[in-house]
């Protein structure tokens, strides 16, 4: 994809040449990335991953440490702020199309852990929006996770779709659909909770594809195979696919995010259309 030239954002935060002094996470390996994977791009379900994750944790403090970047991080944070000043444009555009004042979000890059206004963020998190601080998370170890453990196809606008549908999940708060789903779960029953989820989930994906559908007519950004990365991503962290790689068998009823056919049909359905008004998952999931 054509991402060099654009302008810097204010809101982004790149924290990976610093230690926050927080806990050292033990149970690396297969443990931390079926956590990665089974909250992959986790919206504010990531809330729900601190206890575990403080389970996992060392009562001693890491050392607090700061070093320089290195050439290679300085240019991926050029890149990950050049995806994020897009989605400012893009959603800024739509939301004044509708009458609506677009809220930027600060995009905050880590490496190994970092404290935020939802508890304890690691590698092991894997990227997600916080709507406490409004703040999308991401520790780019989990695209590396994501390639070599559950076969995607890695590239860099699997990233931007990565980031795209984190800032959906901000989209859904500003637009007050987040607070909606959380009154709608109260009361229901687990698997009930569980499709309204999958739907706040899917139109996240959605709202990725409208962003991409924007993107491409204000920068002419996309380049061949951009889209099969995105998709191949989508296919990664879809429920099933994840179970069926995890666990060797697939249950239905405790899918939170969508099935991986799901996932990519949203996200095309929102780059086809281009259109907010057709992301009603919560209308057709059941």
């Amino acid at each position: 994809m054509k991402w060099s030239g654009r302008r810097s954002s204010g809101n982004f935060e790149d924290k990976r040449g610093m230690s926050s002094g927080g806990k050292t996470i033990l149970g690396g390996g297969i443990i931390g990335v079926v956590i990665l994977l089974l909250n992959a791009f986790g919206g504010e379900n990531a809330q729900m991953l601190t206890p575990l994750l403080e389970q996992m944790t060392q009562g001693q403090e890491a050392p607090t440490e700061q070093r320089e970047l290195t050439a290679k991080e300085k240019e991926e944070g050029k890149f990950i702020e050049a995806i994020l000043v897009d989605t400012e444009d893009v959603w800024g555009k739509i939301f004044q199309e509708n009458n609506m004042q677009y809220e930027k979000p600060n995009l905050v890059l880590f490496t190994d852990f970092y404290e935020t206004g939802c508890g304890s963020a690691t590698a092991a998190s894997g990227p997600f929006y916080c709507p406490a601080d409004q703040k999308v998370y991401m520790d780019l170890a989990f695209f590396e996770e994501l390639k070599t453990k559950f076969g995607a196809q890695g590239g860099d606008f699997a990233t931007a779709y990565v980031i795209a549908h984190e800032i959906g999940h901000h989209v859904q708060t500003l637009m007050g659909t987040s607070a909606k789903m959380r009154e709608m779960q109260q009361g229901k029953s687990k698997i009930e909770s569980n499709r309204l989820s999958v739907a706040l989930e899917l139109q996240a994906d959605f709202y990725a594809g409208v962003w991409t559908h924007y993107n491409q007519k204000m920068n002419n950004f996309l380049e061949e195979g951009d889209i099969d990365e995105a998709l191949s991503a989508a296919h990664a962290v879809g429920d099933d696919a994840i179970q069926s790689k995890i666990q060797g068998r697939i249950v239905p009823e405790s899918f939170t995010h969508g099935t991986s056919a799901q996932r990519k049909a949203w996200f095309m359905k929102g780059y086809n259309t281009g259109d907010i008004s057709q992301g009603n998952t919560f209308a057709e999931i059941r």
